[in-house]
């Protein structure tokens, strides 16, 4: 029997709709508008894609958005004079860095120059330690996401073996912290992972977050798990597909998030969620 599909634009913009709502209400009762900046330095092309359509995002949910588009000859100085200026801004609330930075810049200097209170991305040390400590204030988003995902299908976490495909601080280390936080056994393989179909055969949930297309095997899932595809590849012939083997992986999953339309959408709708956040609180 083939896996139920996880529609995550579905949810995203039922997600999104309930910001909206709460935006609404905090700008009648308080005359505050949430605010997003979103820094991209350089010409990604994919990266333009993506800060266009965070901002759209944000403007459908009723926040206030602005990009500042730097050229790649931008120094580590002039952004980090331009965090600063936005740190010290009332009208935001949330800074989005557009990740990767180009060479020359220390991406470890710049995320942590960003206020915590305004780390939408949640990447700051602090907001990292408070997840740690299993009192998260502004979680990654892909992360948030995917808990919403597994909130969203009734998946009982507890005492399930979780098994994740990369140790990235965007994904695979905050999604181990808060898969563990709801009392999950925690596996995660990288790179060096000596059997790995073997373990991720033991997977209950599995997130893969590598960035290989189609790396993990069908056959290696576990009957009736759920898999949670985080990548995003292109193919030689052009083809969006996932780190998972999706036609094959769908007949022994029970759940299987799809790319395009798994993760992608829930993460631009947990950056909206924090956004909103971090303005009740500033």
């Amino acid at each position: 029997m083939s896996a139920q599909i996880i529609n995550g634009k579905q949810l995203a913009e039922k997600i999104r709709k309930e910001i909206a709502g709460e935006v609404a209400t905090l700008q009648k009762k308080k005359g505050i508008v949430p605010g997003l900046a979103a820094v991209l330095v350089g010409d990604n092309e994919a990266s333009k894609i993506y800060v266009r359509n965070k901002e759209a995002a944000c403007k459908e949910a009723g926040m206030y958005a602005e990009q500042h588009l730097l050229p790649s000859t931008t120094s580590e100085d002039q952004l980090l004079r331009l965090i600063t200026k936005l740190n010290n801004d009332p009208k935001i609330h949330g800074i989005l860095v557009q990740l990767p930075l180009p060479k020359g810049i220390n991406e470890k200097k710049v995320l942590e120059s960003v206020s915590p209170e305004k780390d939408v991305d949640g990447f700051h040390p602090l907001n990292l330690g408070h997840l740690l400590e299993g009192e998260a204030r502004l979680i990654p988003c892909t992360p948030f996401g995917i808990m919403k995902i597994l909130e969203s299908i009734d998946y009982p976490i507890e005492g399930k073996e979780a098994v994740i495909v990369g140790r990235s601080k965007i994904v695979g280390k905050p999604i181990a912290l808060l898969l563990m936080g709801r009392n999950a056994t925690v596996t995660i393989c990288h790179s060096r992972t000596k059997n790995i179909a073997e373990k991720i055969g033991r997977a209950d949930i599995l997130v893969a977050a590598i960035g290989q297309p189609e790396a993990i095997k069908g056959e290696w899932i576990k009957k009736g798990g759920v898999v949670i595809d985080v990548g995003i590849n292109r193919t030689a012939s052009g083809k969006i597909v996932g780190d998972v083997e999706f036609e094959a992986a769908k007949e022994r999953a029970g759940w299987i998030t799809p790319v395009p339309g798994g993760v992608g959408p829930m993460t631009i709708a947990m950056l909206l969620w924090n956004t909103l956040e971090a303005a009740k609180r500033l």
